[in-house]
């Protein structure tokens, strides 16, 4: 495919808000515009205040936008995975054509017949992502367009969450000024990008720890199986620090930063820094292992509570192992600290592309790499750029284009998880 996709991921965190822009072609990414900015309003992957994340959001936005010279309008949104649920579906039916060849219709059809379940008043629905097709009970189809046959069925895993955790972010994104192009789950695009085809087929967990809370994604036979937040993240560390050590929490974040180690039989007891003290006082002198101490304490924690959320949803055993990432997964011995705890292979992942090869953005690049495998699959390609003018300069009057309705979204009565959401709004502040 020789013409280029213009995506724009919003990656809303607990520590930092990311933007990134990037320019998909023949499946490979090319990252042109960045925004990162420190949270602001967001506590454990929940917002606890609106005002305080729309600013964030909209200096992400700022600064992505004049490094490309031009506005962004248009987002794919990833949500958190607090109150997320995971509920198999299946969907059922006959094929329409009278030469029995499965069309786009078919699958729109399909789609459409596994969402019609009933969802708790207090939930949204987020998408569906198909786990296989069968055709006459032909399973473990990929893709059965261009089949012959008469009975179409889907099983998928359809994704719920929490309406009003939902219709904060919506809000935070509306008040922002962007429109959402598509949703996803935090954790099934880490995942995504994250794992091997490999490790998903035989069982793998993603872990991606970040500022105020770590994620869990488990896959299975190539498909995410299994999602929750843990409430402990690299703030926590950080204040961990800050107390024993009697510093100011910059200073913490600091020296988590520079002088960090995970795992205290390889932290070095020789190499001593000094660490001034809370009001600018005379501070002490500390060793990496003494701080190491510290850290590895929180970090034992966060992988007995990982074990434990394992064990709750029934995997014993994973042989595809555990992928660390997130922006905490850069401390040095991590990966040996996470080995001892879990007993299993550990290895670490940070996205390869220029700008972006910090394991804090790998959320970010999972969104657009996601929704353009997505727009391949679906057909919708060539939809337009998400940018708009260049900034400065007032738009042009034109007519707005009609946007094709995107099957994952869609619900029986048409209505996607976008305008649902946006019309629950509106009836919550009426």
């Amino acid at each position: 495919m020789g013409q280029s996709e213009l995506y724009v991921s919003l990656d809303i965190g607990s520590s930092t808000v990311k933007v990134l822009i990037g320019e998909m072609a023949n499946q490979s990414l090319h990252v042109i515009g960045v925004g990162n900015i420190k949270s602001g309003g967001i506590r454990r992957g929940a917002i606890v205040d609106i005002d305080a994340t729309v600013q964030s959001i909209r200096q992400a936005v700022e600064q992505a936008e004049r490094m490309i010279g031009k506005s962004i309008n248009e987002v794919v949104l990833g949500i958190p995975a607090n109150q997320v649920q995971l509920q198999p579906v299946k969907g059922v039916v006959a094929v329409n054509s009278e030469n029995r060849e499965i069309t786009d219709i078919d699958l729109e059809r399909v789609h459409e017949a596994a969402q019609v379940v009933s969802i708790p008043p207090d939930r949204e629905f987020v998408n569906v992502v198909p786990v296989q097709y069968i055709v006459d009970h032909v399973d473990d189809i990929e893709d059965p367009r261009g089949m012959m046959g008469i009975r179409l069925e889907m099983d998928g895993i359809m994704i719920t969450t929490s309406k009003t955790i939902l219709h904060n972010v919506l809000r935070c994104v509306e008040r922002a000024g962007l429109t959402i192009r598509d949703i996803y789950v935090q954790p099934l695009v880490a995942g995504h990008i994250a794992l091997t085809e490999d490790e998903k087929y035989q069982g793998a967990a993603c872990i991606d720890i970040g500022g105020g809370s770590t994620s869990l994604a488990v896959f299975q036979e190539g498909h995410l199986v299994a999602s929750s937040v843990l409430p402990i993240g690299g703030d926590h560390i950080t204040k961990d620090l800050s107390i024993v050590l009697k510093t100011p929490t910059e200073q913490a974040e600091q020296i988590k930063l520079q002088y960090g180690h995970a795992f205290y039989d390889e932290a070095s007891d020789s190499d001593y820094f000094d660490v001034p003290s809370v009001g600018g006082g005379t501070g002490e002198r500390y060793s990496q292992k003494y701080i190491s101490e510290i850290i590895g304490v929180r970090l034992e924690e966060l992988f007995d509570m990982v074990l434990e959320e394992l064990h709750s949803i029934g995997i014993r055993d994973l042989p595809g192992g555990i992928v660390l990432t997130g922006g905490v997964s850069k401390l040095d011995g991590i990966q040996e600290l996470a080995r001892h705890i879990l007993q299993t292979r550990v290895r670490l992942f940070s996205p390869a592309f220029i700008g972006v090869r910090e394991p804090q953005y790998t959320t970010a690049v999972g969104l657009i790499q996601y929704a353009y495998m997505d727009d391949m699959f679906y057909g919708r390609l060539g939809g337009g750029a998400a940018l708009g003018n260049p900034i400065g300069k007032e738009p042009a009057a034109q007519p707005k284009k009609q946007k094709v309705p995107k099957v994952k979204e869609k619900e029986k009565n048409g209505e996607g998880v976008t305008a649902k959401a946006k019309r629950f709004i509106d009836k919550f502040f009426e």
